[in-house]
């Protein structure tokens, strides 16, 4: 269970976001460091919380807790405040594909409503993301499998600037390639075949794409995000801030 434990500089960030501290109005909540290590152990395992260990307390209570949390956007200011001021020199974009587990399916809205569609690999989402120049998240979107990477791109983008963007073909788009071109920002994606007039690309720098690879290699060593148990996109973004938080710290 050890490696389930949060570092008391990690808790230390972490307190002042939690519901049900002593300050606050209402009842206090019963040992939140328990209950976020709870929650890290559904995330590493893929465990249904039915299944958590009775050292964390019951599972219902703590589901329960993991809800409110996720509705007042707790996991959202965890990452923030786990996570360093991002290194802007540069950033890279890139996203991954994950196949939805059938109990993150039959939500209520259908699968399109929470970022579930049917691609080559099944019913899959898809995670699109931002790193700054060491690689670490600084934002993301979920979109329906099927989707196209590039509908990803302007929220993640938008009011950040950046010395260069990093990307693969995915993202050789002209919208993008104009927007950071007004920006001063330096284009590093790579080329289609089919494109007419072609653009010069920083070989050397489209290396460093490699980072956020990393990156999605670590978030991936989470079972519930690998493998999306969540029905709910909402539960599925909790859970990769949750995750990205603790890896942003390391």
């Amino acid at each position: 269970m050890e490696r389930f434990v949060l570092t008391d500089a990690q808790w230390a960030k972490i307190e002042p976001h939690c519901l049900g501290k002593a300050t606050d109005p209402g009842r206090s909540g019963r040992n939140n460091r328990l209950f976020l290590e709870a929650v890290l152990w559904i995330a590493r395992t893929g465990s249904p919380w039915r299944d958590l260990p009775v050292l964390f307390g019951n599972w219902s209570t703590a589901f329960r807790r993991f809800r409110d949390w996720r509705e007042a956007d707790v996991f959202k200011r965890i990452f923030d405040a786990l996570s360093d001021e991002p290194d802007m020199e540069y950033a890279m974009i890139d996203a991954t594909i994950v196949k939805v587990h059938r109990h993150g399916q039959g939500a209520k809205g259908g699968p399109q409503s929470q970022a579930i569609g049917r691609s080559k690999g099944g019913m899959t989402t898809k995670i699109v993301a931002l790193t700054d120049a060491l690689g670490n998240l600084v934002r993301f979107v979920l979109l329906p499998g099927h989707r196209f990477d590039t509908i990803g791109v302007a929220p993640l983008i938008e009011g950040h600037e950046f010395g260069a963007l990093l990307g693969d073909k995915a993202y050789d788009s002209n919208w993008i390639v104009e927007d950071l071109n007004r920006r001063g920002t330096k284009v590093v994606i790579s080329q289609r075949p089919a494109r007419a007039l072609k653009l010069p690309v920083d070989a050397e720098m489209y290396k460093w794409r490699h980072l956020i690879e990393n990156f999605f290699c670590k978030l991936k060593e989470f079972k519930r995000v690998a493998m999306r148990a969540c029905k709910t996109d909402h539960s599925f973004s909790a859970m990769i801030y949750l995750a990205a938080a603790i890896i942003n710290s390391r």
